[in-house]
């Protein structure tokens, strides 16, 4: 028996020697494969995500597009006395110092150029060129615009301009009225170049010196001017130019 045990234990040893070095032996021989399958498998994995989130990022773009021309439909039921052309912004100006932007819907579609120009936020400006299938829009905030409006809270007038920056602030407010931060600005319909009632934006601010003669307030505008996608433009005002109108002091 302790020959037999011995013999026995001296077997063992010997089998599992053999075994680790062949498992060892085997490993070595196998894993360049597995590595290269392995690597094979990460590349097929990778492009399976990079489609996935392609194809997320058009969904959300779908939802984003879907939300803004529900809200933009919306607008237009809740204003049923205008109606309305959707256009797509397909160009900017390349110029830092103007504020123009480019729809792609133009003379063929029926625009014509002093149309006032909103998305569901309000007032975005209105259209400055025309031609067969595309049309220039100048926008509220630039230096050249300037839109008369009213305080829906007092009903006080006032010109809405716009700057090289971009900003916006309201001018020729009389000394006498009374601006207060948070002020809703509306369109007036003064001048005939909008229709009335159109959002503008709000007051944040307000600048008022006893020896000038009006006071200023700069405007927060309702319109996020950096994101513009889809615009609609009012095609039944016919703007009114009352320029030759207005008297001009003789020499």
């Amino acid at each position: 028996n302790p020959v037999s045990s011995r013999f026995t234990r001296l077997i063992v040893e010997a089998q599992s020697w053999i075994s680790i070095r062949t498992l060892a032996v085997t490993e070595f021989l196998t894993v360049p494969r597995d590595v290269a399958s392995l690597r094979q498998r990460n590349a097929e994995l990778e492009i399976e995500v990079a489609q996935l989130q392609t194809q997320v990022i058009d969904l959300q773009q779908k939802v984003t597009e879907t939300n803004i021309l529900s809200a933009l439909v919306d607008f237009a039921r809740a204003n049923p006395e205008y109606s309305y052309k959707a256009a797509v912004v397909i160009g900017l100006d390349p110029s830092p110092f103007l504020r123009y932007v480019i729809i792609n819907i133009g003379s063929n579609q029926g625009i014509l150029p002093g149309m006032p120009v909103v998305t569901d936020k309000g007032l975005v400006g209105r259209v400055d060129a025309v031609i067969a299938e595309a049309a220039r829009v100048q926008l509220m905030t630039d230096a050249a615009s300037a839109v008369n409006v009213r305080m829906q809270s007092s009903d006080t007038e006032a010109i809405l301009v716009g700057s090289v920056t971009g900003d916006l602030s309201l001018d020729m407010i009389s000394q006498d009225a009374t601006v207060t931060v948070g002020d809703v600005a509306l369109t007036s319909g003064l001048g005939g170049s909008y229709p009335p009632n159109l959002l503008v934006g709000q007051v944040i601010s307000v600048r008022k010196l006893d020896y000038e003669l009006f006071q200023q307030a700069a405007i927060q505008p309702n319109v996020d001017f950096n994101r513009l996608g889809f615009l609609m433009v009012i095609t039944n005002f016919a703007p009114v130019e009352i320029t030759p109108l207005i008297a001009t002091p003789g020499p």
